[in-house]
């Protein structure tokens, strides 16, 4: 069962957001370790979010973690921020050679269940939204079609669209695709698509 929540959730690193992936229907930013001490637009961005939807801070066990966590929290409002912490497991992921320098599992190494747990412990439960009206999502096909994807200058257009919203300027289109979609409605974009059109 896939576990759906309106939070954004921050974790360390590309291989916890797979692991997240596998059983979470969320946004998810990886910090890039400590490279979110200097990377003011990931902080602007994990701030924004903050305000419009709240985060979970998810990140591993060891001190490296409970620094990134910490920082996390100094530079946004506690009130929007729960924190989901995993327990001391100690052993080492598969993907590497040798276990961490306290030779805890980090996120990626913990198993699902006890993931799960960890959640269900922060009070962040399954929410099902059949009961929500459905509403109509910016896709990939409205980003080609506003000229965003797979033409001539997309690139370009895509910055200015980036820098309209607020957004840092290297996120991927999917990426972007999913922002998008979670703090603004389809007639929104299409509004600012036409606006930046008008100033080209």
């Amino acid at each position: 069962m896939r576990m759906q929540v309106k939070q954004a959730v921050i974790v360390e690193g590309k291989y916890d957001k797979i692991k997240l992936s596998g059983f979470l229907d969320a946004i998810i930013l990886e910090t890039d370790g400590f490279q979110i001490f200097k990377d003011k637009a990931k902080q602007k961005l994990i701030r924004r979010l903050a305000e419009q939807r709240g985060i979970i801070i998810l990140t591993d066990s060891d001190s490296a973690g409970f620094l990134i966590r910490s920082f996390l929290s100094g530079i946004t409002d506690p009130k929007n921020i729960t924190n989901v912490y995993i327990p001391d497991i100690f052993g080492k992921e598969k993907r590497k050679d040798a276990p961490s320098a306290e030779g805890k599992l980090g996120v990626e190494g913990v198993p699902t269940e006890i993931l799960l747990e960890a959640f269900h412990k922060a009070g962040i439960d399954c929410e099902h939204a059949e009961n929500e009206t459905p509403r109509r999502l910016v896709t990939k096909t409205d980003l080609f079609e506003d000229g965003l994807s797979g033409g001539t200058d997309s690139a370009g257009k895509r910055r200015a669209l980036l820098k309209a919203l607020d957004l840092p300027e290297h996120m991927s289109a999917n990426a972007m695709l999913q922002l998008i979609n979670s703090f603004m409605t389809y007639e929104d974009y299409k509004a600012v698509v036409a606006e930046l059109e008008g100033n080209i």
